[in-house]
């Protein structure tokens, strides 16, 4: 004689009909319902007891364990593909409530990166990277620049920056030249910035980078690749001269903007310099898809060596476009400062003087911060 089918739960008596078998066990329909539950992440059913997650996501131990984590701030459950993290190396997971309040402080992580706002009418797009330090990495402090700043339209914003010891990085939208000249407030702003003890200049820590657009470079790769050929050859042909406009020592340009290595063309030398791979820690970084990055520059929050150093990489950019390599290649130090405009770079024409870098004609040095 067959034994009798009981729940094993319950202890209901069962037919082949109304019995469930589960892991190794015999339910009734409603023990099997009220002690069983699906994962929501591979639609396995598993013991409730053994279930993971929380009220809102039940998960087997497999989908718990390699899909899903738990948000650092609330505590909720959020798959790997939604976490967010606040910097690029972090391990620290969000969920999109919370990281929502996290990139709504005036300091945004250092991987922070909006959609680009282009600012002024023109080709070349200047976009700037300024170190500041020595006056605290304060939410307080970054909101009153961006206020001054951004009293017109969102064109600064400020991230935490891990090589500053104690500041932060203002990085502008793309401006051009005129723009960043005649319309963007940096005066405004690096009068504040020196007002609350910031420096730039002053510090063994800051930079003044400028990012330029590729695509003003040529309508094809090719055509950007070759005028990018010519700047990189002007950095390494010009080096001497641009290390003393930099106000950078050679022991903080080997560290933070080394140089490639100068080869007899520019088309060589720029094979030579992709060919060693040195990363973005050199004086003209490629490894951006659609900028080139100019990283020579010390950081200042003088206003006019601010201009003077826009209007260089200006220079030096509508140059190597205009010219073949024959004629970039043959250019002299001295040929480049005398064809700079004095009445469209007046900034530039002074600071060259001060440093002895025009036409050897000099005008008093004025103090950078």
């Amino acid at each position: 004689m067959r034994e009798q089918l009981t729940c094993t739960f319950c202890g209901e008596v069962l037919t082949d009909e109304t019995a469930v078998s589960f892991g190794g066990k015999t339910l009734c329909q409603t023990c099997y319902m009220n002690n069983t539950v699906v994962c929501h992440g591979c639609g396995e059913r598993i013991w409730r007891d053994d279930a993971q997650g929380d009220s809102n996501i039940i998960l087997c131990d497999n989908c718990y364990e390699y899909d899903y984590t738990t948000c650092e701030s609330c505590g909720r459950l959020i798959s790997n593909d939604s976490a967010n993290y606040e910097d690029c190396d972090s391990d620290t997971p969000y969920c999109d409530e919370c990281f929502s309040k996290l990139e709504d402080k005036p300091i945004h992580s250092y991987c922070y990166k909006p959609d680009p706002i282009f600012y002024g009418s023109g080709d070349l797009y200047y976009g700037v990277e300024l170190e500041i330090d020595k006056g605290g990495e304060y939410d307080g402090n970054a909101e009153i620049l961006l206020d001054i700043a951004n009293s017109n339209g969102e064109k600064l914003y400020c991230k935490h920056d891990g090589s500053i010891n104690n500041g932060f990085e203002m990085v502008s939208h793309p401006m051009t030249l005129d723009y960043h000249t005649n319309q963007m407030n940096w005066l405004d702003v690096f009068n504040k910035a020196i007002e609350m003890d910031y420096r730039s200049h002053n510090t063994t820590t800051c930079g003044l980078h400028i990012h330029v657009n590729r695509s003003a470079f040529g309508s094809s790769h090719e055509e950007q690749e070759d005028v990018i050929s010519r700047i990189v050859y002007f950095v390494e042909n010009h080096w001497n001269e641009l290390v003393k406009f930099s106000r950078r020592t050679e022991g903080n340009l080997n560290h933070w903007a080394s140089r490639y290595g100068i080869s007899t063309t520019a088309k060589d030398t720029y094979k030579k310099a992709k060919d060693k791979r040195l990363g973005r820690y050199v004086a003209v970084n490629l490894e951006n898809y659609h900028t080139v990055e100019f990283r020579i520059f010390r950081g200042t929050l003088r206003h006019k060596t601010f201009l003077a150093t826009l209007q260089l990489v200006d220079e030096i950019c509508r140059l190597a476009i205009m010219l073949d390599d024959k004629a970039f290649e043959s250019m002299s130090w001295s040929q480049f400062a005398a064809n700079i405009s004095t009445s469209n770079k007046p900034e530039l024409i002074e600071y060259l003087k001060s440093k002895r870098l025009y036409v050897n004609e000099l005008t008093e040095e004025s103090e950078e911060m």
